[in-house]
């Protein structure tokens, strides 16, 4: 494969993951952890566990040259950043390489394009995507021009960041200021930077994206699209492959959009273009990239039958990609549902604490992705996502059904969880016809 042993630099479910694909390639894995995870599923898998730090993010899964270290100490080949964290860190690619270790990503210059929403905007526009109006803002006045000119509602976006962080939506001109304020503060207390852009606001929206894979031959490939429109302040519940109800010139369009894109900025390695689908006119916008395997990654494995995070791994060790376009296939209907120590009822708060309980099912067509185990200690130091389960069926009622059904077996005790909630949003009419938009969850479902 080209490499020989891997240091993952993450947690949870995702560091399980990776480990499973390294066992898959035949490759060691070191495990970077922080005191709170010494003892956690990944760690008891992995060949090695090392402690990067202390439990706080910032002072473990966040430090640069503690994981660099960490990962020339153990004599690893290769850092795998799992999602979030440092997934999309320029500092930890660019690093990574200059003491000769592989990124298992796109390169440094790729992450930094990416991760500033305007050059992104830029590229993809350049490429030929559509980007829906906007441009970046000197100060409050120039989004109040920029209202003038487009209307409200409109939005408000960090130009460096993402993760629902730094923005906000302005419905009208009393709003602007405040709103203004308040996102460049979080922007630049979240990134470093407190650059915002505005953008016309799309009220019925559809979040979709597109997995791409590109190798450092030339090849680059799409492996369908995904609906991630389920979701609560811009945090995705639910996801599921392929995107129901698109018209297959829309489909098509959005897969060679992000193709294009990722051909014109020299992207290597996995990631996901992400797109704005207007759900009333059926109009379709970029959003972003991201330079990462995604939380939601499992349903493309599911209806493709490809191994993403192992694709990765071949990918950085420089192995040309392992399929071409014409031998993606696409097999029924995928849904993932996160499962959340979070107390619904109580504003969502986190809910940490002993697994007293924890018992997954086990069903065809059913795949649970988990750090979890009877005993296992939810931490409150980082997210609060304990599983996902994916359900593959023949179609997107039976794969619905599949799902709703593992969610009634799951036995969890110990936490408060979201279960009732995710079944709650599967079991709703608009999910069945395929109505749900990014705004669906907060107007209706919970209040229903």
């Amino acid at each position: 494969m080209g490499l020989a042993r891997v240091f993952i630099a993450n947690r949870g479910e995702i560091a399980v993951r990776v480990v499973a694909a390294c066992r898959a390639g035949g490759l060691e894995c070191v495990l970077g952890a922080s005191e709170a995870d010494l003892d956690g599923l990944a760690a008891r898998q992995a060949d090695r566990v090392v402690c990067i730090g202390p439990p706080p993010a910032a002072e473990s899964y966040l430090r640069v040259e503690t994981i660099v270290a960490a990962a020339l100490g153990t004599g690893c080949d290769a850092i795998h950043p799992g999602y979030g964290f440092l997934s999309e860190s320029p500092r930890l690619a660019a690093a990574a390489r200059e003491h000769g270790l592989v990124f298992v990503g796109p390169p440094a210059e790729a992450i930094e394009l990416a991760g500033d929403k305007l050059a992104a905007r830029g590229a993809a526009a350049a490429a030929g995507l559509p980007v829906v109006e906007g441009r970046e803002l000197a100060d409050a006045g120039d989004a109040r021009r920029f209202a003038n000119e487009h209307g409200y509602p409109l939005m408000l976006k960090a130009a460096a960041g993402g993760g629902g962080r730094g923005i906000k939506i302005v419905h009208e001109a009393g709003e602007l200021d405040a709103a203004y304020a308040l996102a460049a503060a979080e922007a630049q207390a979240a990134f470093g930077d407190g650059r915002l852009y505005a953008e016309r606001f799309v009220a019925a929206a559809r979040h979709v994206e597109v997995q791409i894979a590109a190798d450092e031959h030339g090849a680059v490939v799409h492996l369908g699209e995904r609906d991630c429109s389920v979701q609560r302040r811009y945090q995705k519940l639910i996801e599921e492959a392929p995107a129901p109800s698109l018209a297959e010139h829309t489909r098509d369009a959005l897969r060679a959009g992000a193709v294009a894109l990722a051909q014109a900025i020299g992207y290597r390695n996995l990631g996901t273009v992400e797109f704005v689908l207007d759900a009333a006119g059926g109009e379709f916008f970029f959003l972003e990239v991201n330079c990462r395997i995604q939380v939601e990654h499992p349903v493309t494995e599911a209806v493709t039958g490809r191994d993403l995070v192992l694709e990765q791994l071949r990918v950085a060790g420089g192995a040309p990609l392992s399929f071409t376009q014409q031998e993606v296939g696409f097999d029924g209907h995928a849904i993932e549902a996160r499962l959340t120590a979070e107390d619904v009822s109580n504003s969502f708060m986190p809910s940490p604490g002993r697994l007293t309980r924890f018992a997954a099912p086990e069903m065809a067509g059913l795949r649970v992705d988990t750090h979890c185990y009877e005993g296992a200690v939810i931490t409150p130091y980082y997210d609060s996502l304990m599983a996902k389960l994916i359900a593959h069926g023949s179609d997107r009622e039976a794969a619905t059904a599949l799902l709703l059904e593992a969610l009634e077996a799951l036995e969890v005790e110990g936490v408060h969880t979201n279960r009732s909630l995710l079944a709650g949003v599967l079991a709703h009419e608009d999910f069945a016809q395929a109505r749900v938009t990014t705004r669906w969850l907060e107007q209706e479902a919970i209040a229903a």
